[in-house]
């Protein structure tokens, strides 16, 4: 696809593209919006260097994709519910992102994508490594592809957001975490690519199945979709910003860079039922 409003350099053949040209602290015009709708199509994750957002910049650019999720765990600072503080120093007992996930795949709509900065990162380490699931379908057998279709998994935050609330002391015996049945393999609303939607951080459990018939499919699907071939990794540099599609994308946070700061803010945009 060509752009008249941003320049679009693929990190790989399969997902990742790097954009320059655009000032994503000022306002965007029509075509730059539109632009950046096509590219992460394109895409599935997107690169940019050099662009210092505060909060109300960092709404703005999200809400060019649509109203802003509130997450359900973490609050944002005060005045700002849509802000996802991202950060990690000597103090931290764990970090966003461990394991291989697509955001918040627990809610009944599952955001449509994520927008991520950092202004604060180590001397090395502290990548961000994503996988097309849309490259991972695309490389199942067409008999598994067969199987595949027409289940659904069960999605749960509970198990996640309690043991992040339990390491660092937060309350939440009272609070409720989302949890939803999905497609094992979703249908892009915009590119109309089937894509696997299964990951390690929310995923429970496939429907219907027995528990060692679901635990053997599931393991295959996790280390299926991990598959080196199917990714790219980004080296974060002082205020860059990721842009993801969680529709089609999974993603891990490497934590190698204990105890150096790793800081920033992410923004989410809701997405729609997965069909």
């Amino acid at each position: 696809m060509s752009y008249s409003a941003i320049h679009v350099k693929p990190v790989t053949p399969r997902i990742g593209a790097e954009v320059s040209g655009i000032d994503l602290t000022r306002p965007l015009s029509n075509q730059q919006v539109d632009d950046l709708h096509g590219a992460l199509a394109d895409h599935q994750v997107l690169f940019f260097r050099d662009q210092k957002l505060d909060f109300e910049q960092h709404k703005a650019l999200g809400r060019h994709f649509g109203e802003l999720h509130i997450h359900p765990n973490t609050p944002g600072p005060e005045g700002h519910p849509e802000i996802l503080p991202i950060h990690a120093d000597a103090d931290s007992k764990r970090i966003a992102g461990e394991n291989w996930h697509s955001d918040v795949s627990c809610d009944a709509e599952p955001p449509l994508g994520s927008i991520l900065y950092l202004h604060t990162v180590p001397a090395a380490g502290g990548d961000t490594l994503f996988a097309s699931m849309h490259a991972a379908y695309e490389a199942l057998s067409p008999a598994m592809k067969t199987f595949l279709e027409g289940l659904t998994a069960t999605h749960s935050g509970d198990h996640v957001y309690r043991r992040t609330n339990a390491l660092i002391g937060r309350e939440d015996r009272n609070k409720v975490f989302p949890r939803a049945s999905h497609p094992v393999v979703r249908t892009h609303p915009v590119t109309k690519r089937k894509a696997l939607f299964v990951n390690q951080g929310f995923t429970t459990h496939i429907d219907g199945l027995s528990p060692s018939e679901s635990r053997a499919l599931l393991a295959f699907l996790f280390e299926h979709s991990a598959q080196p071939a199917f990714q790219v990794r980004f080296r974060w540099e002082p205020h860059s910003v990721a842009f993801w599609d969680n529709r089609s994308v999974q993603h891990i946070a490497m934590w190698d860079y204990f105890p150096q700061v790793r800081s920033g803010h992410r923004v989410t945009i809701k997405g729609d039922r997965p069909f």
